[in-house]
């Protein structure tokens, strides 16, 4: 039997002590050790927001004007800390922390959006009233003849940043006019417009592939009262029908029109990053 002998390495030689060179595996390190234990506590504005009350913000102002107690205790103090065991009361009532609840609706034509209606009309708090064991609420609102993607949630934090005009949300909608859309008033509409409450300006506006120049789509991130109407309106075109097909990077894929589904931890974690 031959011996085996071992072959020498004719290639570059590594350079060990250099700066640039990196081992192949390296020895991860705990740094459990770093993370410091906490008690549990929780800021009293971030309590009330957790259970529904009101926004971040709105629950500073109810703790200011002493609407809220903590043990029996009137607490007017920015900052204070609910311990785990304390009852924590709301002009009298006692509350909890509800679990965040995120549902998708494809709202169809003919429901308003508002919690509730003195007039009798349906409203969309009908379409989802079995999808959360809490109470939960639109964010932003569609018209009682646009239909498409509206979000309800209970997080007060996350609903007031989806709707505030600095975050710039993205929506998409899918309109379809009276008439062929003229490239002129495209242009114009692209440009910006002067309506009666300030000039409004669209991120995009272009034809829906394969369909006829009365339908377009129009992309835009602001939040004015019945905008896309008006947009049209002001030109001289009756919108047939609107739908908004996409807020906030949620669109109404595979979700047929009245119903609804929860949101994934994907989606929900991708809104709080906005």
């Amino acid at each position: 039997m031959k011996k085996k002998t071992s072959q020498k390495h004719t290639g570059p030689k590594k350079d060990f002590k250099s700066k640039n060179y990196k081992p192949r595996y390296q020895k991860k390190t705990s740094k459990s050790k770093n993370i410091p234990k906490t008690d549990g506590s929780m800021r009293l504005n971030k309590y009330l927001a957790h259970a529904g009350i009101a926004s971040r913000r709105e629950a500073d102002n109810l703790i200011k004007i002493g609407a809220v107690s903590v043990n029996g205790d009137i607490i007017t103090e920015m900052g204070y800390k609910v311990k785990p065991g304390d009852k924590v009361q709301f002009n009298g009532e006692t509350i909890r922390p509800e679990k965040k609840v995120y549902v998708l609706l494809n709202k169809p034509k003919n429901f308003i959006t508002t919690t509730e209606d003195d007039k009798g009309r349906k409203t969309v708090m009908e379409l989802v009233e079995k999808s959360a064991p809490v109470r939960i609420y639109p964010v932003g609102r569609l018209d009682r003849n646009t239909t498409g993607v509206l979000l309800f949630t209970n997080d007060g934090d996350l609903a007031k940043k989806l709707t505030h005009p600095k975050h710039q949300v993205e929506k998409i909608y899918h309109v379809k006019l009276d008439k062929n859309l003229k490239p002129s008033d495209m242009e114009k509409i692209k440009d910006g417009l002067k309506l009666e409450d300030g000039v409004i300006q669209v991120d995009d506006i272009s034809f829906v592939k394969g369909a006829p120049h009365n339908e377009v789509g129009v992309k835009i991130h602001s939040g004015r009262n019945r905008i896309v109407r008006r947009i049209f309106e002001h030109l001289g075109y009756d919108v047939i029908k609107l739908d908004r097909v996409l807020f906030a990077g949620l669109t109404k894929k595979d979700l047929k029109r009245g119903h609804w589904r929860h949101l994934t931890k994907k989606e929900v974690d991708f809104l709080k990053m906005l």
